[in-house]
């Protein structure tokens, strides 16, 4: 099988524990997430999916129109990824409409998701989304934005 030199790179594209960063938006951009229902509804959901999915999270950063967050499969029993956002997108939703008048469909149908190919990139990934808050003029300083934190991993 012939490489191509610009896809040479993949053949290096291999992780042993490996580490997605995941983005995903509220459908419309409509700025329904930054609130303490939301948060503490996402924060149940990333806690059991590494019971229910195989997923383990780790860092994220609750936006008004977005969410951004860190996972990683937690075995060999891991869902494959795109199950296991789109069954917490769904979980999540439910139980936001459940406790809040939000109008269906909370969330865009995709996601984006990125393997992290080093801790390097995972310390600059995490460094730019945790000053979104701060570049959206939400916080003067990414500490004081209250809708951010860690599950799993660092």
């Amino acid at each position: 099988m012939k490489i191509y030199s610009h896809l040479g790179r993949l053949r290096d594209v291999w992780a042993r524990h490996p580490v997605y960063f995941i983005t995903t938006c509220t459908a419309g951009r409509r700025p329904l997430l930054a609130n303490s229902t939301a948060h503490r509804i996402f924060e149940a959901e990333w806690r059991m999916m590494s019971v229910r999915r195989g997923w383990s999270v780790g860092r994220y950063v609750i936006m008004p129109d977005h969410v951004h967050f860190f996972v990683a499969p937690t075995g060999s029993e891991a869902r494959p990824l795109s199950a296991a956002i789109g069954l917490w997108k769904k979980w999540s939703a439910l139980a936001l409409r459940r406790s809040a008048a939000f109008e269906a469909p909370l969330w865009q149908r995709e996601f984006f998701d990125h393997l992290l190919r080093s801790n390097e990139s995972r310390e600059e990934k995490w460094h730019y989304v945790r000053e979104n808050p701060v570049r959206a003029g939400l916080v003067v300083r990414a500490e004081d934005w209250p809708y951010a934190g860690v599950i799993e991993f660092e």
